[in-house]
């Protein structure tokens, strides 16, 4: 049976930076390990010097999202508006994020966790750098150069992929942000400030529909791989990752050959 101890030493093995940071997407299911022992797991890799971030989205609160729409799914008319109307506002402190995973709800919820302000794709941290790393997030930007990815890519972050693949490798949006000319954008809304007070907001138009055949093409230098539970594990530089997925992006979502 998998516990805290061999992915502490996995994570070593693999790079992981002690003091460093790193931002992890996660799944645990079929491990038998507590979200709490793997995120202590992982702190433990990084050492008390270390950072670690975690996505605390919360696509539920749009209803444009797969996530609300399966909240609402087989409701009236009437029921849809009424669900609407009582629907909470996005409060950092508090809001949940069931969609993440179990690890990241439980850094989220550990004493002395921080968290970014976008009302649905904050990020949440653990760490003496975390509270400078999530400051800034506008209102606005999902995943740009106005939210928490950009300061990881300038901090020189690391990426963990446990038991997960890449195609929910999130800071390949970053590198959308970045492409030339820019991707389109579109209407976002969701409940921000008090009870069922809809906003509406523009922004990139997000895809990871091609995240995962981005991952399988990255250059296998870039890469530290192995295996944990079962499944694979990923550690690799930010920075890097961002960039190769950059010329990708750029060559065939602009139309080029």
């Amino acid at each position: 049976m998998p516990d805290a101890g061999s992915l502490t030493r996995l994570l070593i093995d693999l790079g992981v930076r002690r003091g460093g940071i790193l931002m992890v997407h996660a799944s645990l299911s079929g491990t038998g390990l507590s979200p709490s022992d793997a995120r202590d797991a992982l702190l433990a890799a990084l050492g008390p010097a270390g950072t670690l971030v975690a996505p605390a989205f919360t696509p539920e609160n749009s209803d444009t999202s797969r996530a609300h729409r399966a909240l609402v799914e087989g409701l009236s008319e009437r029921e849809v508006q009424d669900f609407r109307a009582a629907m909470p506002p996005f409060a950092p402190d508090v809001t949940p994020c069931p969609s993440m995973g179990a690890l990241a709800e439980s850094v989220r919820t550990m004493p002395g966790a921080v968290r970014s302000t976008h009302p649905q794709t904050s990020l949440t941290g653990l760490g003496p750098r975390a509270a400078e790393l999530l400051a800034r997030h506008h209102p606005h930007c999902h995943l740009g150069e106005d939210s928490p990815l950009a300061a990881l890519y300038e901090a020189d972050a690391q990426v963990l992929l446990l038991r997960v693949g890449f195609e929910v490798c999130s800071a390949f949006h970053l590198a959308e942000y970045r492409l030339r000319p820019p991707p389109p954008t579109r209407t976002y809304r969701c409940v921000t400030g008090a009870v069922g007070n809809w906003t509406s907001y523009e922004d990139l138009v997000l895809d990871d529909r091609d995240f995962a055949a981005i991952g399988a093409r990255l250059p296998r230098g870039l890469l530290n791989g192995g295996e944990w539970a079962g499944k694979a594990v990923v550690v690799l530089g930010m920075r890097d990752a961002v960039d190769n997925a950059g010329m990708q992006m750029s060559r065939y979502r602009s139309g080029l050959p």
